[in-house]
């Protein structure tokens, strides 16, 4: 097991690398922040002092390599409008996104998995039928559409939510149910066919025949070994997560990493762009490597496997 996380650990900073080069590309070949920071008036000797005085007139690889020098010490640099520290602004904003995260997750297993384990035990029922019918449509849902449909529908007709912000729970309901929703359907068709799965294997019939009582053979025998996809998908899972987190967080106004990182983008704030980007990947990088390790907790065979390499 620590040789096998030490490789994963290597390669997420091989990843983290490219995404960093990739996305310091990009912002470069996107635009010119100059063009915004300076005044339609400006001369061409404005911007070109401008670009000496940012740095940004001298080779793209030599930028890059003062951002990757800097982004080692945890220092992204100071946004270009703001002149505030971009690690600052990240950091200040990374709460409200991870508790975003979290409650979608939360939510979106809250539902899927016991509608996953019903619809499994049920198969073939019409609660079995819904459940399938509901998952197809949450996936096939925009986010975006649904975050407005509940915008329209909780705060503005029945005033019950507010529309956006944070600060209270009431603040995050919304956001947490648009963004569990847009979890919800891919897990709970992966629970539904892993029990479907594991229902049918003789350690169950074994446990049932003892006369085990049913709730502990579907959630102490059945569900543990019906997990392991699902613990793997959510995985996976968390950077479409964060990817739903910026059109939710776009929607309802939620003060996160990703409403900061679109308006950066906007501006072409580089230093701000930049680090929430890698800051961001290495939280899924770390996220998939938590859930590497977790798997292999649940099946001690993934864990001997890794130990022989």
């Amino acid at each position: 097991m620590p040789v096998y996380v030490a490789r994963r650990t290597l390669q997420a900073l091989f990843v983290c690398l490219g995404i960093s080069v990739i996305t310091f590309l990009l912002l470069h070949v996107a635009g010119d922040p100059v063009l915004l920071l300076l005044p339609q008036s400006a001369s061409d000797a404005d911007v070109v002092l401008l670009k000496q005085q940012l740095g940004l007139d001298r080779p793209l690889w030599a930028q890059y390599l003062t951002f990757l020098g800097g982004a080692l010490r945890g220092d992204f640099g100071q946004s270009l409008f703001t002149q505030e520290s971009a690690f600052s602004l990240i950091l200040d904003r990374m709460p409200a996104t991870l508790e975003l995260t979290l409650a979608g997750t939360l939510v979106g297993l809250g539902v899927a998995i016991p509608l996953g384990v019903v619809a499994a035990i049920k198969r073939g029922s019409v609660l079995d039928r819904l459940s399938t019918v509901g998952a197809v449509g949450g996936q096939a849902m925009p986010i975006f559409w649904l975050g407005i449909m509940l915008i329209i529908l909780f705060a503005v007709k029945l005033r019950l939510l507010p529309a956006s912000g944070r600060g209270t729970l009431a603040h995050l309901i919304l956001p947490a149910i648009t963004l569990g929703v847009y979890l919800a359907p891919l897990t709970m068709r992966l629970t539904r066919s892993g029990m479907l799965d594991v229902l049918t294997q003789d350690y169950i019939r074994t446990a049932r025949a003892k006369g085990v009582v049913e709730r502990v053979v579907l959630f102490k025998h059945a569900l543990r070994n019906a997990a392991i996809p699902i613990v793997t998908i959510l995985g996976i899972q968390f950077g479409r997560l964060l990817g739903g987190a910026i059109v939710t967080e776009t929607v309802f106004a939620w003060p996160g990493v990703a409403s900061l990182a679109v308006k950066a983008i906007r501006t072409y704030d580089y230093p701000v762009v930049q680090g929430s980007v890698v800051l961001l990947a290495l939280l899924i990088v770390i996220v998939n490597l938590l859930t590497d390790v977790g798997v292999a907790w649940l099946d001690p065979r993934i864990r001997l496997g890794a130990d022989r390499d």
